[in-house]
């Protein structure tokens, strides 16, 4: 397993190592040890997510503001672009955004620390995304970054409109979003 850096420190992209032969291949897609030895602290995950999206789906980009969560997140089937923004305010990247295609086919993965809106949009036919987290689902305290806010600026890979959730197309623009201190 090696970290690959993002342009926001913080944020990394995660390389297992695959071992394959005739047979097919196998993979580590966890190890605490290792992870936290790339991440420089360690990860206590307490949930699994599972989210499966046609091609077009836009999901996000959404974060907890009171119990945030960190995320380690994946591919499994198809191909998604997955972007991650930092919301911290502190921070010399602030409002700043990285992307990365994940997909089954090169079986990276996403570190998005707590502090960081996340979504993703699918681009295969089909995508099956998994997701560990740092801390519990809380509706109450989930927020949505809106996606398309020109001031941050992500350049999403769109063939057409999205498929969005009302309450991702109705996101919350950067200038007036809650942030992180």
């Amino acid at each position: 397993m090696r970290a690959i850096p993002t342009a926001i420190a913080e944020v990394l992209v995660i390389e297992p190592a695959v071992f394959g032969d005739a047979r097919g291949a196998f993979f580590e897609s966890w190890n605490r040890r290792a992870f936290s030895k790339l991440a420089g602290r360690d990860v206590d995950f307490v949930q699994d997510n599972h989210s499966v999206s046609a091609r077009g789906v836009l999901r996000g980009l959404h974060y907890q503001l009171h119990q945030p969560q960190g995320k380690l997140v994946r591919v499994v089937a198809g191909e998604v672009f997955d972007v991650v923004v930092d919301l911290r305010r502190s921070s010399p990247t602030f409002g700043r955004w990285v992307g990365e295609t994940l997909s089954a086919q090169n079986r990276r993965m996403m570190w998005v620390p707590e502090g960081f809106a996340h979504g993703f949009l699918v681009l295969s036919d089909l995508a099956e995304f998994l997701y560990k987290t740092t801390d519990y689902y809380a509706p109450e305290h989930e927020r949505t970054l809106l996606w398309n806010d020109p001031a941050i600026g992500v350049t999403w890979p769109l063939d057409g409109a999205p498929v969005l959730k009302p309450k991702d197309a109705a996101g919350t623009p950067l200038a007036s979003a809650e942030t992180f201190p």
